[in-house]
């Protein structure tokens, strides 16, 4: 499955969260590091939804850079 990844940059780390993963989310300290850090977190996200027989939400979320 593919998620869309919102990557936020702070005033010295990175963060991610993922819209259609409630309470995935992941830091780093460079673009490099939050992007490994959100992949391993959808991973075990997703792991924990199924070890508890829980449903894995579909990705619906859609990412699109638009000219204001």
């Amino acid at each position: 499955m593919r998620y869309a990844v919102v990557i936020e940059k702070a005033e010295s780390n990175y963060s991610a969260y993922v819209p259609d993963l409630p309470g995935c989310v992941a830091t780093g300290s460079s673009l490099e590091e939050v992007e490994r850090e959100i992949r391993a977190a959808i991973r075990f996200h997703i792991e924990g939804l199924e070890s508890d027989d829980l449903p894995v939400p579909s990705p619906t979320s859609l990412a699109e850079y638009i000219e204001a």
